[in-house]
């Protein structure tokens, strides 16, 4: 036996990742998917910890799990030191060979493909063993995959204050109507003269919802919203048949919607952000690579 290693820590070390992800999730399928396991291994070696400790760490809450005393003791006290082997494994795989690697690269659904999948091409030129997952989610869902570890790094509108941003720009929200609506002439909008009209806007938990309700709010009324959805291509749709108008940033990409300008002061920022913690070198590869390219997704977006 190691005289630095005690028995019962040879045979729990490899366990303590599966235990973290269970007990991070609150969820057995989620935490599979994590760790890129079948279920049924993940759980075998919950059901082998427990064992091997005599303790039981988990109790079933309908289709959730949830700790135990035991089992809460035990992740407040592994969870940051799982955290920093991952990392340090991580980093120093990856230093080994900055070529390669892996990078969870998030963008937000009001930014198009055109200018994500251009600087995703020339990445790949340059970088073709580096392998990159992509995910689109409105903003704050991005900022909080950056913040638990999910995405490596994001562009995130606007920016949160705790992580570290690179600011790539500005985003210029417009008013979208269809080519027949009566103010699709117009060279610019006050908000205030919208007070009659129905919008067609993103669920409440989206950035672009909140300055539509509080630029209403300040013109003095509250916006009614027929229709309420995600998807961007949706929303320009449905201003397409004029069933309503739409903040958005940037020009139309409809032939059928005109794009008209908003008085005041209508910008928002756009940033790239990363975790707290140390990067891979593919990750610093892809970031700068961003960076270097922000014009794509900005330019295209005033």
């Amino acid at each position: 036996m190691d005289e630095y290693l005690l028995p019962h820590v040879e045979i729990v070390a490899p366990l303590l990742a599966a235990f973290d992800a269970a007990a991070t999730e609150g969820h057995i399928t989620r935490a599979a998917d994590k760790l890129g396991v079948p279920q049924s291994s993940l759980s075998r070696r919950l059901k082998t910890l427990e064992k091997t400790l005599g303790i039981a760490l988990f109790q079933p809450v309908g289709r959730r799990v949830a700790l135990t005393a035991a089992g809460r003791e035990l992740y407040e006290r592994t969870h940051d030191a799982i955290g920093r082997l991952d990392d340090a494994i991580t980093v120093v795989s990856a230093n080994a060979d900055p070529s390669s690697g892996f990078v969870r690269f998030g963008f937000p659904l009001t930014l198009g493909p055109i200018g994500i999948t251009a600087i995703l091409a020339e990445f790949h030129e340059t970088a073709p063993r580096i392998r990159v997952h992509l995910v689109q989610a409105h903003g704050e869902a991005l900022a909080h995959m950056i913040r638990d570890g999910r995405l490596d790094v994001a562009v995130v509108i606007p920016p949160p204050a705790d992580l570290t941003v690179t600011v790539l720009g500005s985003q210029h929200i417009r008013l979208h109507v269809a080519r027949t609506n009566a103010l699709a002439g117009r060279s610019e909008v006050a908000v205030a003269e919208l007070e009659d009209e129905p919008f067609i806007a993103s669920p409440p938990s989206f950035h672009l919802r909140a300055l539509l309700d509080s630029w209403c709010t300040e013109a003095g009324f509250t916006p009614r919203v027929p229709f309420e959805i995600s998807e961007i291509d949706t929303i320009r749709a449905l201003v397409a048949h004029d069933l309503g108008v739409a903040l958005l940033p940037g020009e139309s990409e409809h032939s059928s919607v005109v794009a008209v300008r908003l008085s005041g002061s209508r910008d928002r920022e756009v940033g790239l952000v990363t975790g707290n913690h140390r990067p891979t070198a593919a990750v610093s590869r892809f970031t700068q690579h961003v960076v270097e390219h922000r014009r794509r997704i900005t330019a295209l977006r005033k």
